[in-house]
C-alpha cells in the first residue's frame, strides 16, 4: 500500500502542492488528473523518490521514505513523459543495458518474455526505425525490468496510435489484477482515465476534471 499524509511543496514562496492525503491498495490503477500546472508531475516525482516533499510522509508497503529511500526505491517503477531510451540500439540493447543498472537481475530471455506480453515482437531492430507505440512499450517494459510492486506512469501514451494504446492498457489491467501492482496512471485522455482506472484523484482547484468525470459515471476524489 501506497500511503501519503500532508504532503506540501513549495518552490521559494509559491506552493505546488498543499496537505495532499491519499492511499492506493495493492491491485490497483488509480488515475491522477487536473490542469496543467496543477503538480501532477512534481507528485509523481516525488513519490517516485526523484524529488523531496517540503513536509508531509510517505510510506510504500509500511516502509517510511525517510531514512529508507534507497529501500523504497527498489520497489518503484517510473515512466516519464519523455521516452528515456538509446535511439541508436537496439531493443534487446536497451533491456540488456537497463538490466545491468536494475536492482534485479534478469535472463536475455526474460526481458525478452517481458517485451513479449506487451506485444513488443521487435528485438533485433534498432529503436530509430521503431514506431511511437514501439518506443513507448520499451519505455515501459524497461521500468518494469526489476518487477516493482508500484509502477508511476506519466502520460505514457502521448502521441501514439489507438492500437498500442489499447495494448498498453491492456497490459496494465494484467499487471494490476494478476500481479497485484499498483499504479499510478496521469493522462489529458479522460477516455483513457475512464476506462483504465478503477478511480481518479483529481489536484488543482478547476473543478473542469472531477465535474467531466463524476458525470460520465468515474468515481473522483478531490485532493486540493
Amino acid at each position: 500500500m501506497l500511503n501519503i499524509q500532508s504532503v506540501h511543496k513549495k518552490y521559494g514562496a509559491s506552493s505546488v502542492l498543499n496537505d495532499i492525503s491519499f492511499q492506493v491498495n495493492p491491485g490497483e490503477i488509480v488515475g491522477l488528473v487536473g490542469e496543467n500546472g496543477a503538480g501532477k508531475s512534481t507528485l509523481l516525482h516525488i513519490i517516485a523518490t526523484l524529488q523531496k516533499a517540503s513536509s508531509g510522509t510517505l510510506s510504500l508497503d509500511k516502509i517510511p521514505y525517510k531514512g529508507r529511500l534507497k529501500t523504497v526505491r527498489k520497489r518503484i517503477g517510473f515512466v516519464p513523459q519523455e521516452i528515456a531510451i538509446w535511439e541508436d540500439l537496439t531493443v534487446e540493447e536497451n533491456m540488456i543495458f537497463f538490466e545491468k543498472l536494475a536492482w534485479k537481475k534478469r535472463s536475455v530471455s526474460a526481458l525478452r518474455q517481458l517485451c513479449l506480453e506487451m506485444e513488443l515482437h521487435k528485438w533485433k531492430e534498432k529503436v530509430h526505425t521503431l514506431s511511437g507505440g514501439m518506443k513507448r512499450k520499451l519505455n515501459i517494459a524497461i521500468s518494469l525490468i526489476h518487477d516493482p510492486e508500484l509502477l508511476l506512469l506519466d502520460e505514457p501514451t502521448v502521441g501514439i496510435d489507438l492500437k498500442s494504446k489499447q495494448e498498453i492498457m491492456h497490459y496494465l489491467k494484467k499487471l494490476a489484477k494478476e500481479e497485484g501492482k499498483t499504479i499510478i496512471y496521469t493522462s489529458h485522455d479522460m477516455d483513457e482515465i475512464m476506462n483504465l482506472c478503477d478511480y481518479t484523484y483529481c489536484l488543482g482547484q478547476d473543478a473542469f476534471y472531477e465535474t467531466f468525470l463524476t458525470e460520465r459515471g468515474q468515481e473522483v476524489i478531490a485532493l486540493s
